[in-house]
């Protein structure tokens, strides 16, 4: 009987998910350590396998005998693409660029596609969203037309290894991953499975022929790429574009990249003609004015390894409800609130947390980093106040909780930004090292004498007295 138990038990077949290496005895549709759906699958009873050592396709030779001039990048024709990569496209390397819908993947792509046929180099644009038709008139719109650029669409692998085969091209690009499928495998197009054969497939292909590749990659809700970790793992730069559909800001960021680094960011211009690279981003931030308005500060952020002035604006008004709101865009609801309360027990700004808030930033630019933190609390103070700061200020550093003005990275690069840009004064952290000639760089050490460039007496009226002043003046 015991026999018969232990024969059962070792015949019973095992399931493992593919992702995270999860096992069952029990088939299951979705993964119960990582929650994926379709990834169990069935694995036979574990055996002893041995390679036998086989005949080798390259010998190996000394490091300093290895040619490197075949992985030497060649410039796309996208001088803010190019900064990403490092230098341009390797011959080879597969590229995956990923990006919420109608970021404008498909149009800086296809600009891209017609640059590199514009240098004899023959280009393959693979479709698998849309017609040939529809990609020719956006091509006609952003004139993005070559003799050496090729276009299909398809949305079987076969076919699109047989364009290969006839095309020959220098570069790929594939639009998008989650369309291709292959028929030798079971599953929808999208699914893991098939991403993965269809990016295996293209991988290999590009190895082979020593052709660059870009891969267009679908995202989830939560702004992570579709599919299975593995494809970021197996491709060599993963890319993601960012933007507001409802600004002309478009950011490419480096996520990984085998060849340059991962801290550059490509800034480019979406338009009715097209996409264009932006060199000198920071005009979109800024709001060019005569004189200053109560409620605005500027501050330099650094996207990546790139300085970025941008404006911060406040408004305070009083609030007809026991819970005021507060209201921000392309600013963190949980900054925000701590410069309030900041201000309101070190800064002595009274009554300013029972006002309603509005915060926001110019050209849809989103500040995330902690070196904003004195810029919204001076446009805060200012805005409270109802007083403008001097006339071109920025400030940067990072405010903790107890009042204090904290160093942060790059401070000698954002001045630099500042003063070729014509802003002459600066309120920094402590050490801020080399100021650049002309610019006046006063360092604070925390609230209090930050929010001394206002006028004297203005930061200490508060929120409510403000429009009571105006009536008067009325």
């Amino acid at each position: 009987m015991a026999a018969r138990t232990r024969t059962a038990s070792k015949d019973r077949p095992s399931y493992r998910c593919s992702e995270c290496g999860w096992t069952t005895v029990k088939w299951l549709g979705r993964c119960g350590e990582c929650q994926a759906w379709g990834t169990v699958e069935e694995v036979g009873a574990p055996a002893v396998r041995t390679t036998a050592p086989g005949r080798v396709t390259t010998p190996a030779r000394p490091i300093g005998q290895v040619d490197g001039r075949q992985a030497t990048a060649r410039p796309t024709g996208v001088a803010e693409l190019d900064r990403v990569l490092g230098g341009g496209l390797v011959p080879g390397a597969v590229v995956l660029l990923a990006g919420e819908p109608g970021v404008g993947k498909s149009t800086l792509l296809l600009d891209v596609a017609a640059k590199a046929a514009g240098e004899q180099a023959r280009t393959l644009y693979i479709t698998g969203e849309e017609s040939a038709g529809q990609v020719r008139l956006r091509a006609d719109r952003i004139g993005a037309l070559s003799d050496h650029l090729y276009l299909a669409a398809e949305t079987d692998l076969a076919a699109v290894l047989g364009h290969l085969d006839d095309v020959k091209p220098a570069l790929l690009v594939l639009d998008s991953v989650q369309t291709v499928a292959s028929p030798e495998i079971d599953g929808a197009p999208g699914g893991m499975a098939q991403v993965r054969e269809v990016a295996g497939a293209l991988i290999r292909a590009s190895k082979e022929r020593g052709m660059s590749t870009i891969l267009v990659g679908h995202v989830t809700k939560d702004g992570a790429i579709a599919g299975p970790r593995l494809l970021e793992h197996l491709v060599d730069v993963v890319l993601h574009f960012e933007g507001d559909r409802h600004a002309r800001l478009r950011l490419i960021r480096g996520v990984k990249n085998r060849y340059g680094a991962t801290d550059e960011v490509g800034c480019f211009e979406l338009h009715d003609e097209g996409i264009t690279g932006l060199a000198d981003p920071s005009g979109l931030f800024l709001t060019r004015r005569a004189e200053p308005v109560p409620g605005t500060c500027l501050t330099v952020t650094l996207e990546g390894r790139r300085p970025l002035v941008a404006e911060v604006q406040a408004l305070t008004v009083a609030s007809q409800i026991p819970s005021p709101r507060r209201t921000t865009s392309g600013l963190e609801t949980s900054r925000v609130s701590m410069m309030l309360a900041v201000l309101e027990q070190r800064g002595r700004i009274h009554q300013i947390g029972k006002c309603d808030i509005y915060s926001a930033t110019v050209g849809g630019v989103k500040l995330s980093e902690p070196s904003a933190d004195l810029a919204v609390a001076l446009a805060l103070a200012s805005a409270a106040s109802d007083t403008p700061l001097p006339k071109n200020l920025v400030a940067v550093g990072e405010v903790g909780l107890a009042g204090e003005v904290r160093r942060v990275t790059g401070v000698q690069r954002r001045l630099a930004e500042a003063a070729r840009l014509g802003f002459t004064h600066a309120l920094v952290p402590p050490d801020p090292g080399r100021v650049p000639a002309g610019m006046r760089v006063t360092e604070v050490a925390d609230v209090g004498e930050a929010l001394r460039v206002l006028p004297r007496g203005a930061a200490r009226r508060t929120a409510r007295e403000a429009p009571r002043e105006e009536e008067r003046r009325r």
